[in-house]
């Protein structure tokens, strides 16, 4: 079964202000705890991917138009506290294994050391259904 899990940041001024202000030393002990948990998950086979993402500033909507051509906005964007930071999928036996790793990153070091307890979504990612035979 294949899990989205992801990390949601506060809103703020929708950049990662959050993060830039931190000092050196709790940024590498942030990043350090998320690159260890991506290596136990790859470790233990339950990794499909990991990436963090840009803030809400550097997203854009898009739509096709009449021609089919992109069409790319900067918004509107729903009123949000909180943006998407980053995200993992995994492929675990159940739904809980889910909810213990996303638990584990929620745990992930602020500024004082101490643990952010950042929201996770989780989700399953959805297969498609067989192909019927004709």
């Amino acid at each position: 079964m294949k899990f989205m899990l992801m990390m949601h940041a506060p809103r703020g001024t929708g950049d990662w202000a959050i993060l830039t202000e931190w000092n050196p030393e709790a940024l590498e002990a942030h990043i350090g705890f998320m690159r260890d948990l991506n290596r136990k998950l790859v470790n233990n086979g339950e990794s499909v991917g990991a990436e963090g993402v840009a803030g809400p500033g550097e997203a854009r909507i898009v739509r096709a138009g009449r021609d089919g051509s992109p069409i790319v906005t900067d918004g509107p964007f729903a009123e949000s506290k909180e943006f998407l930071a980053g995200y993992w999928i995994v492929d675990v036996d159940s739904p809980e294994r889910a909810y213990e790793i996303a638990a584990e990153a929620s745990l992930a070091p602020g500024p004082d050391g101490k643990p952010l307890h950042m929201p996770l979504e989780v989700r399953q990612v959805m297969a498609a259904p067989a192909p019927a035979d004709r």
